[in-house]
């Protein structure tokens, strides 16, 4: 009997996305903060570049006109500014120039000092010209330059973090009006779906996006509604119409039963009929359980109907060697469920561990809310145990065995409905072990 090791076919899980309100959300927070970002590092370059480019043109200017007094009146030591201070040195005296100005290029530098004395930082900028008997420096002091960019450096990451919290807010209040109307139209699809007639959406809401997929919904919800009541009634014609000669032929086989002339081989042949009758009499009552999506209720005793099904099966042996058997007692597990629904449950791992068991022996055994189908036939192949529940699959070992692979398909669908959990594995030294466990919120 093939049979894979699960209990259903799990699904895959989707991949993570991100709610719609979290994205509206992360792109106003990613828009507010990159413009705020842009506009600063902008205003950083931009006033950098401007006060440089004023400073040295600046810087230039008053060198070369300190140089030109120096040559008109060459009496005049410095240039008596406050911010800017000017110096002449003889080439003949180089020893005279500071350190960190001798190597300097003509135009204008940034230099850096710190007194040895007082450990102070000056910056400032120098412009430097060297003619071949004198050089001349101008240095201006650009600290409180320094301090205003640091304090302008603040003042805009400051501004860039309330603008990105505005952002945020601004964000946060988008999407809460965007997924206003998407929400409430999720909580109306969720309230319609609890009812037989759908409820209308369209009315609810402006025309609109929003208002357009309600149109879609409302379109799809009346075209569902119409094929499930259609098939609804389809399901609930064909288990009437089948019912009703299913009776006659029960009727007529008990009729034709109670005959005390009957030769044994006409005797087996009406069982037989009875038999294939009551099998699908409950089929038909499962599958109508199953069309309707309801739960029958019941006391099904799982031991009682292993024993039917058992001397069902004996029958139909035709002469295999094979040993049908219950370990446990009549009453010991009983179900909150149809008897058809179990029946078909059960008949379905019994009948496919007989089909597939060529000699030995078949064992149902009753445990703790749940029941065990043994047998000794030629195991799983890794092909069967992956596509065992799957519809119309009929498993390697099925070449010369009746069926439309339909049967364990069944099963699957009266577990999900029920709460059960059917389980298949191979034996412990071949064959194959079915386990039905029934929920134990469904047993009385």
């Amino acid at each position: 009997m093939p049979a894979p090791e699960k209990d259903a076919p799990r699904r895959r899980k989707p991949a993570y996305r991100r709610r719609l309100r979290s994205r509206i959300i992360l792109s106003f927070l990613l828009l507010g903060f990159g413009l705020t970002s842009l506009i600063a590092a902008s205003t950083v370059y931009l006033r950098n570049r401007v006060e440089n480019t004023v400073i040295a043109a600046a810087l230039t200017k008053n060198n070369n006109t300190f140089a030109d007094g120096f040559y008109s009146n060459p009496d005049v030591i410095g240039i008596p500014f406050e911010k800017i201070q000017g110096r002449q040195f003889s080439t003949r005296k180089i020893d005279r120039v500071p350190q960190e100005w001798r190597n300097l290029p003509n135009g204008v530098h940034e230099l850096t000092n710190v007194d040895p004395i007082t450990g102070a930082t000056r910056v400032y900028k120098i412009a430097v010209r060297k003619d071949p008997e004198y050089w001349f420096f101008l240095t201006y002091d650009i600290a409180e330059e320094r301090e205003s960019q640091a304090r302008l450096n603040q003042a805009l990451m400051l501004s860039v973090g309330v603008f990105t919290l505005l952002s945020l807010l601004v964000g946060m209040w988008a999407a809460s009006r965007v997924m206003s109307p998407v929400l409430e139209l999720a909580r109306r699809l969720r309230r319609s779906g609890r009812s037989a007639e759908p409820e209308a959406l369209a009315s609810h809401f402006a025309e609109d996006e929003v208002g357009e997929l309600a149109k879609t919904l409302d379109d799809y919800a009346a075209r569902l509604t119409d094929v499930v009541k259609r098939d609804r009634e389809f399901n609930a014609d064909v288990s009437h119409e089948l019912r009703t000669p299913l009776a006659v032929i029960r009727g007529a086989s008990e009729l034709l039963l109670a005959k005390p002339d009957l030769d044994d081989k006409t005797r087996a042949r009406l069982q037989r009929v009875q038999r294939a009758e009551q099998q699908c009499t409950d089929l038909i009552s499962a599958l109508l359980l199953l069309s309707r999506n309801e739960r029958g209720h019941g006391a099904a005793d799982v031991g009682k109907l292993a024993e039917q099904l058992l001397d069902a099966h004996r029958t139909q042996l035709g002469g295999k060697p094979l040993t049908l058997r219950v370990e446990g007692a009549v009453g010991q597990v009983v179900v909150d469920a149809p008897e058809s629904a179990v029946t078909v449950a059960l008949s379905n791992l019994i009948g496919n561990a007989v089909k597939y068991t060529q000699q030995g022996e078949i064992i149902v055994r009753l445990g703790d809310n749940a029941v065990e189908v043994i047998d000794s036939g030629p195991g799983l192949s890794a092909e069967d145990a992956a596509r065992l529940f799957e519809r119309g699959y009929r498993g390697s070992h099925a070449e010369h065995t009746q069926g439309g692979g339909i049967g364990l398909s069944i099963v699957r669908r009266l577990c999900v409905l029920y709460g059960w959990r059917v389980r298949v594995v191979p034996g412990a030294e071949r064959g194959v072990v079915a386990t039905l466990t029934f929920s134990a919120n469904h047993t009385p």
